[in-house]
């Protein structure tokens, strides 16, 4: 005979009740993207007194210099560089970074930065060979092999990263800048003896 009505409702009120603080627990540990996708004080751009052909160059150098491998060099607008190090014998770890650059037409330039970085460890992963005989097919292990899988990967929203990465670019702008005017110096200088 089964349980009495009352006691059935209060089962199923109780596993209701489970449920529920199940699903708020759950939902309490999900990260609100919608929440954090905008807000005024993004680390993620920069503007800079400089054209954008002398502010691009820059990114450009700033890049180089930190040992970035670019992908795409002769695009002069938007810089894609990779950097790969080890910190331990079975991690291997990618920064991507690209910046973007736009001339303002006033004087200035905006660079727009956004850094990845992704986490690839060691796994063992098993290996198989398939062997047909007339209509059927045998698969059979046939050992294991060491593969680079991503564990982790999250855009860096560090502050500190994008300040150096801007300050490197500002470096480098303000020597164009100074390179610049000496060459048109120069140049006044060379027209002037020549009258």
């Amino acid at each position: 005979m089964g349980a009495p009505p009352a006691a059935r409702l209060w089962r199923g009120g109780l596993l209701g009740v489970v449920a529920a603080l199940i699903a708020a627990g759950c939902a309490s540990h999900k990260h609100d993207v919608a929440r954090d996708s905008f807000s005024s004080t993004a680390p993620f751009s920069r503007t800079f007194t400089g054209s954008g052909e002398i502010v691009c160059w820059s990114v450009k150098r700033a890049l180089l210099s930190q040992g970035y491998m670019l992908d795409r060099p002769n695009d002069t607008v938007v810089l894609t560089g990779t950097r790969d190090f080890q910190p331990q014998p079975k991690l291997n770890v990618t920064v991507r970074l690209q910046a973007t650059c736009a001339d303002n037409k006033d004087g200035t330039s905006i660079v727009f930065a956004t850094a990845v970085r992704e986490e690839s460890e060691l796994q063992k992963m098993k290996q198989t060979t398939s062997v047909g005989v007339g209509p059927a097919t045998l698969t059979m292990p046939s050992g294991s092999a060491q593969v680079l899988g991503v564990v982790r990967r999250e855009t860096l929203h560090d502050p500190g990263f994008y300040d150096r990465f801007f300050s490197l670019v500002q470096g480098f702008a303000e020597q164009e800048r100074l390179s610049q005017a000496a060459h048109r110096e120069d140049d006044r200088s060379a027209q002037g003896h020549n009258q």
